[in-house]
């Protein structure tokens, strides 16, 4: 294995994975595989690329760390040359969050400083400039991510937000260095490691900035961003002969569907409103569930009994509905309590024979794919920009699409459905 990545979450790792297979236009990429957790074996040697995807973007940050260097120890074990901790394109974090501390505990277990920190990804209109992230042509913290249920991002200087997180000073590249070129950008990231600051922050507004970067990181021992940081890096490794370029394989399985959205994003409340036009739609009763009046058979059965017409079941709330459904029951009960949902009904439906699932929402995809314990995915075609098709092996194949709540064009769910048929 050359390139081993540490995802802190289920979503999150498909989008690097999908990143990963792709590589460059006309150059490929690298045959990639998800874990769902630290496989307890080692890895098939014809995988070039593993991510390990763990579900450690909310839990408490010295667990987030101990997992984190166990997935480091598996991967470095597999002979990886080069590793990358990939967080949200969206800088998920409180200030007492997990990235300062996993991405710092990393760069000290391999003995690095002077790493990259990018969370840009301009394929799904996220962009660095002067340390500030935007969502489009909006800060991060007017972006409505400054609602998320977990994490509210209420800064866009992600320096300064780092900074709270972290023991050592933060550094910056600004995008003028960028777009120097990469031997600017290597000497920039040189001396920040000289100055002992143990994260870089790293300006970039295009893909042109990405590859850039990742041919500057040739030789580091470890990166971290979001899926966008990933775009140059299977040119490398192509580069040097240690891989061919394959990328990612054809798959797809046909046969009865559903879709699940925890997900309260303003992209997949869209997709809901999209999708219930046309298909079947059950919208979950949230104080239902905390009172016991809602169960997982509810779901199943409903979906079951609309095989053939994507049903949809959704928890996706406006800002306003989630605050009050948390100051009544309790922002993590409420959570637990969808998680569980959502997990149980995913067994529910595998076990009664759905062989197509479509995710939305982080937190909902680690509860389903943890539950379903479906080992290694191998990674498809694109669905949208950092959505691919999933396929797991096994006596009951699913192809699955895992996506994060802010990704997905306003068809997505439709369009998922048929990509994991193979069409």
């Amino acid at each position: 294995m050359l390139l081993g990545v540490i995802a802190d979450d289920f979503t999150g790792a498909s989008d690097i994975a999908n990143t990963i297979a792709k590589g460059l236009p006309g150059q490929g990429g690298l045959r990639t595989v998800q874990y769902l957790g630290i496989p307890a074996a080692a890895a098939d040697p014809d995988i070039e690329a593993g991510v390990i995807a763990l579900k450690s973007r909310s839990i408490d940050a010295a667990q987030a760390v101990r997992q984190s260097l166990e997935a480091l120890k598996w991967l470095i074990d597999q002979g990886c040359k080069q590793i990358v901790f990939k967080y949200c394109s969206t800088f998920d974090s409180t200030p007492a969050g997990n990235i300062g501390p996993v991405a710092e505990a990393l760069a000290e277990a391999l003995g690095v400083k002077g790493v990259v920190a990018c969370p840009a990804f301009p394929g799904a209109g996220r962009t660095v400039y002067q340390g500030h992230l935007f969502v489009k042509d909006r800060l991060l913290n007017e972006s409505g991510l400054e609602n998320h249920p977990l994490n509210p991002m209420t800064d866009a200087d992600i320096r300064r937000w780092l900074r709270r997180q972290t023991v050592s000073d933060v550094g910056h590249v600004d995008i003028t260095t960028v777009q120097s070129g990469s031997s600017a950008i290597e000497g920039a990231l040189l001396r920040h490691g000289e100055e002992n600051h143990a994260l870089v922050i790293v300006d970039a507004i295009t893909d042109d900035d990405l590859v850039a970067i990742g041919k500057a990181v040739v030789d580091h021992r470890l990166v971290t961003g979001g899926s966008g940081i990933a775009i140059g890096l299977s040119a490398n490794f192509i580069a040097r002969g240690l891989a061919k370029g394959e990328g990612s394989m054809t798959v797809g399985i046909d046969g009865p569907e559903a879709i699940l959205a925890g997900s309260c994003s303003g992209a997949t409340r869209q997709q809901v409103e999209v999708h219930k036009k046309d298909h079947p739609t059950l919208a979950i009763d949230v104080a239902g569930v905390m009172g016991g009046r809602v169960a997982t058979s509810d779901l199943t059965s409903f979906l079951l009994a609309n095989q053939g017409r994507a049903p949809l079941v959704y928890s996706s709330g406006t800002p306003d509905e989630v605050r009050a459904i948390q100051a009544r029951f309790g922002r993590e009960k409420v959570a637990e309590a969808l998680d569980t949902l959502f997990a149980d009904t995913a067994r529910q439906l595998v076990d009664a024979g759905i062989r197509r699932l479509v995710v939305a929402g982080g937190e909902t995809s680690g509860a389903v794919v943890s539950a379903l314990d479906l080992g290694a995915l191998a990674i498809g075609p694109e669905i949208d920009p950092g959505v691919p098709v999933l396929l797991s092996k096994g006596d009951k194949p699913v192809a699955l699409a895992l996506k994060s709540g802010n990704f997905g064009a306003s068809d997505f769910f439709v369009k998922a459905l048929e990509r994991l048929a193979g069409r």
